[in-house]
């Protein structure tokens, strides 16, 4: 099952974009055996301006077909490691051949498109940067691989 981010905004180099790009290709690495990845991270940017509905129309744009999609929103699930783990497992499971988790702007996600999603999760009731959110969701993902294959890399 493909993975995909879908997150609005452009990140530069910096710390954020080093961790990022060492947890995708940890991903990678660890979920090939698993029937999982590769991860893509497909970025947009609203140039005119347009708010959280240009931005959802980019977002859209961006989703892979027939995905299982995914908005990380604070009014979204919690979930622990594990289970989301088991989350991706079943979606894997279920024959679904994409999977995409959205990541919206300043100002969060339009909420028709939040209305679309098949889910929505949740990193807890503080609100995150977008940048930050997506050095979280890929660690996750990683973390995730991990303990569906067995690694120690979760401990609890």
């Amino acid at each position: 099952m493909r993975v995909c981010l879908c997150v609005v905004g452009r990140l530069r180099a910096g710390p954020e974009r080093d961790l990022i790009d060492d947890y995708v290709t940890r991903f990678d690495r660890s979920g090939r055996a698993l029937g999982l990845g590769p991860l893509d991270v497909r970025e947009v940017e609203d140039r005119k301006g347009g708010g959280m509905a240009a931005e959802a129309v980019l977002l859209r744009r961006a989703l892979p077909d027939g995905a299982a999609v995914i908005a990380l929103d604070e009014r979204g699930k919690l979930r622990t490691s594990p289970e989301f783990a088991q989350d991706l497992a079943r979606w894997r499971d279920d024959g679904r051949s994409d999977l995409a988790f959205i990541i919206g702007g300043a100002d969060g996600i339009d909420p028709a498109l939040r209305a679309e999603c098949d889910g929505a999760l949740s990193f807890g009731k503080m609100v995150w940067p977008h940048m930050l959110a997506r050095v979280m969701l890929t660690e996750q993902l990683y973390r995730a691989a991990s303990i569906l294959a067995g690694a120690p890399y979760h401990r609890v």
